[in-house]
């Protein structure tokens, strides 16, 4: 991969995300009257920046994280300055105590309603996207069991070219669902026109009448330590045909995963102009809900077009994605409290750089879809009620009003330390996978 676009996606959406959930405390502080001595993107020494009234914006020179440094801050918060509160009206613990936490919550909230104007500003400007294979003409490639187009005479490669009286119908025609309809078709059946009435009646999945849609089984990425990669598997192969069986489509490359047994399948992939010829062995492996199931560790690339659409459907759009990210998001972090996702599979800044770059080689739907996603787990992991993140400073703000009086700076610094070791053992742990994968001997 350019290591060019490694840095520029880098600094590109880890730069912006935290200069966003910076400015979400930054905000709220100022409108609680707070004082800000610095806003910092990064850690350490400065390297430049400028001075606007009482505040030093600046860029530090570690690219890992960021901070605001508000005048009076406790001396146990790691970014304090070592500055001691001398009372005065302008400084953090100055303030009541539920103003601190909604200093503490913006950061995150901020994140967590960014991608909301992100992707809505995108959509208007680009155009809602959805997989391209939408606009092929509607052509069988195969049907389930239970699809009452066997009955009807439908075969795979039949084209059907009416649908209810809609001419040269596209995948994008059936697309809002045929559950309990009734169909009049038209279809080419080799060379001769045919026609019949159909219905999803006793189907198990009704949307798959037609059989699986034409979704190429392109190749987004795959993992370093898995099969796929090391059997010379990249991102954007495009899998042809698995034990000389022709493959449409990525749900007949799954089907053929799971009914390998483990064995090694003879593979066929294109990439660009090439032919290429493998031998990959599926592994067994556990998925979402605890099953036992044959991969190759890759998962889905997908080519889009654009539509454009109102404010309105933008707005729509960018809130199902807003909405769907976060509970997602919020059902990872409860699977690695519970243990049934590894810790293992998180990803340090390495990761992340390396995800970013892809991203920049994608195109831009796939650095503000990346931006979105990052941001959405920035703003939920900030809010776990771990000492040091911000959720941990809501934690203790809410222990000391019950109790109605502070804890002592030796309890806050023993907080904050648990904290910070936990988050640093859990970072290096994370950061050595991240290496691991990317080392030679895991190729």
């Amino acid at each position: 991969m350019d290591i060019r676009n490694v840095a520029i996606g880098f600094l590109l959406v880890l730069g912006i995300l935290i200069l966003v959930h910076e400015w979400g405390h930054f905000i709220v502080a100022r409108l609680f009257g707070v004082r800000v001595d610095v806003f910092s993107i990064g850690f350490g020494p400065r390297l430049f920046g400028w001075k606007r009234g009482a505040t030093d914006y600046r860029v530090s020179a570690i690219p890992l994280g960021g901070y605001v440094r508000m005048a009076g801050q406790d001396l146990s918060d790691i970014d304090a300055g070592g500055q001691k509160p001398t009372g005065a009206p302008d400084e953090l613990l100055s303030k009541k105590r539920w103003q601190r936490a909604l200093i503490s919550l913006a950061g995150p909230v901020v994140n967590l309603i960014f991608p909301l104007f992100l992707l809505t500003g995108y959509f208007v400007i680009k155009g809602n996207p959805y997989p391209k294979y939408m606009d092929d003409p509607l052509v069988v490639l195969s049907l389930p069991k239970d699809s009452t187009l066997i009955k009807a005479g439908v075969e795979p490669g039949d084209k059907i070219t009416s649908l209810n009286g809609v001419s040269s119908p596209t995948w994008w025609t059936i697309s809002k669902g045929l559950a309990g309809q009734k169909l009049q078709i038209v279809f080419e059946h080799k060379g001769e026109t045919r026609s019949a009435e159909v219905t999803t009646a006793g189907m198990q999945v009704p949307d798959l009448l037609f059989g699986y849609p034409p979704n190429r089984p392109i190749v987004g990425s795959a993992e370093r330590d898995k099969p796929a990669y090391r059997a010379g598997l990249r991102r954007d192969d495009v899998i042809l045909s698995i034990d000389a069986k022709p493959i449409n489509n990525w749900q007949e490359m799954v089907a053929a995963i799971q009914s390998s047994g483990g064995k090694p399948m003879p593979t066929t992939v294109r990439r660009k102009n090439q032919t290429l010829s493998l031998t990959i062995t599926p592994v067994s492996d556990k998925n979402d809900k605890g099953e036992s199931v044959w991969i190759i560790g890759i998962r889905p690339g997908q080519e889009y077009s654009f539509r454009r659409v109102g404010v309105t459907r933008a707005v729509t759009s960018a809130t199902d994605f807003t909405v769907g990210g976060t509970w997602q998001v919020i059902d990872i972090v409860g699977k690695l409290v519970t243990g049934k996702v590894a810790a293992k599979q998180l990803q340090s800044v390495i990761g992340i750089a390396s995800e970013a770059g892809q991203a920049v080689q994608e195109g831009t739907f796939a650095v503000v879809t990346l931006m979105a996603a990052l941001s959405l787990n920035l703003g939920i992991l900030n809010l776990l009620p771990i000492p040091i993140l911000d959720g941990g400073n809501i934690l203790l703000l809410t222990m000391e009003g019950i109790r109605r009086r502070d804890f002592s700076l030796s309890f806050k610094e023993r907080f904050v330390q648990v904290g910070l070791v936990f988050l640093l053992m859990l970072f290096a742990y994370v950061m050595y996978n991240d290496v691991m994968r990317l080392l030679p001997i895991h190729s």
